[in-house]
């Protein structure tokens, strides 16, 4: 289902909304952006973590992906470690960490946390050392803003966890960990489930979306000493059942997007920076009208210039489409697209946002799209490339040409 740009002016009154498209239609024209196929225009790398069990075989796969085509051709594979079903690159794309969704590691209970040194000259990965997560499961990385510190988020043990990162990349062992407590009415929230551990823009703060007690826990950050304190209250209660999953930040850090796996929505939310806080702005499904089957959310991004919001869905298969409006951060739905897959897990924008790469997660493939900038709307570019059960995807510039 797609609704027209026009439509939705309409629909909300929307001036600004026709101000945003003119002044991205000119950027377009400008010369400030390059577009897909001209000169100049550089492949990016993709990094795809996969749900491989055995430790023998190759788990973390290397692509190069054409922005003017959208073709993916692999460029190497590689043991990453058992389920390296997350990934994360700090901004110098000098390492990668990968987290071991597994419920033992090194022959005790819990998961484990792995760092990889980038070959600059191809993007391929060398195992630096392995530390436990400090719980079963772990299903998320993020890095602090000063790479010091490795986030981690373990699912089926409701806690979050805080490992050192030395200046060679590599990991220590858990500096601090948080357990959470409490529950939630659906049956898939009977005990925590932290899914996301994230830092805010000014690397104040560390929130933990937890999916079993439809909470947004806010920690203050000290990655220096490796640190978490944890706030007295919740940056963010969900509705009742919502079964938060994801948050991101706008680029202009004043507002934040949480999707919500077990209702299939997402929250605009206002963000107060020196709280530590979020406060709803709206609530909205992210499936079209009528659609009655089975369904749970996964993952969200903002585009680059700040204009749309994606998100995804497994069970209706697709990538809702929403524009944001610039004043107030409120959500428009543009469009959602069939994902040409069963089960998106992840998806992501390259860093110019001219595509978007999903991956399938129970169809083995990973699907690029082509990104209208003035609408935001996704085009199947045709191109796909097989991947056993992929999970993840991080798409950087291709540094090695």
């Amino acid at each position: 289902m797609t609704i027209a740009p026009s439509f939705l002016r309409q629909r909300l009154s929307f001036a600004r909304f026709s101000l945003v498209l003119a002044a991205v239609a000119f950027a377009g024209t400008s010369g400030c952006t390059r577009r897909p196929g001209t000169d100049g225009a550089k492949d990016y790398l993709v990094y795809v973590g996969t749900n491989v069990a055995s430790e023998q075989e190759n788990t973390i796969f290397l692509y190069r992906l054409s922005p003017a085509t959208g073709a993916l051709t692999r460029v190497s594979a590689q043991r990453g470690g058992a389920n390296p079903t997350y990934l994360a690159m700090p901004a110098g794309r000098r390492f990668l960490y990968a987290v071991s969704e597994t419920q033992t590691f090194r022959g005790a209970a819990g998961g484990g946390v792995s760092a990889f040194a980038v070959d600059p000259r191809t993007g391929a990965l060398t195992a630096l050392n392995q530390q436990p997560s400090a719980g079963a499961s772990p299903c998320y990385v993020s890095l602090d803003r000063t790479g010091k510190a490795a986030l981690v988020a373990n699912y089926s043990a409701g806690n979050v966890s805080l490992l050192p990162v030395a200046a060679d990349g590599q990991l220590a062992a858990p500096s601090a960990t948080a357990q959470h407590t409490g529950s939630g009415p659906h049956p898939n929230q009977t005990s925590p489930h932290a899914h996301c551990f994230i830092p805010d823009p000014a690397n104040a703060y560390a929130f933990a979306v937890d999916l079993g007690t439809d909470q947004v826990v806010g920690y203050r950050l000290n990655p220096a000493a490796g640190q978490l304190t944890r706030q007295a209250e919740p940056a963010f209660v969900a509705r009742p059942g919502a079964g938060p999953r994801h948050l991101v930040f706008h680029p202009n850090g004043k507002r934040a997007y949480l999707i919500n796996e077990l209702n299939s929505t997402v929250t605009a939310l206002a963000y107060d920076a020196a709280a530590g806080r979020f406060r709803e702005l709206q609530t909205v499904s992210t499936l079209p009208a009528g659609y009655a089957g089975p369904n749970s959310c996964a993952d969200i991004h903002v585009a680059p210039n700040g204009l749309f919001l994606y998100a995804s869905n497994r069970g209706h298969n697709s990538i809702a489409v929403f524009a944001i409006d610039s004043g107030s951060g409120v959500l428009l739905p543009v469009q959602d697209v069939d994902t040409q897959g069963q089960t998106p897990r992840n998806f992501s924008l390259d860093p110019s946002g001219q595509v978007l790469l999903v991956a399938n997660q129970n169809s083995n493939n990973l699907v690029s799209f082509r990104v209208d900038p003035q609408s935001g709307q996704l085009t199947p570019t045709g191109q796909t490339a097989e991947v056993p059960a992929p999970m993840f995807v991080q798409v950087v510039e291709d540094f090695t040409r």
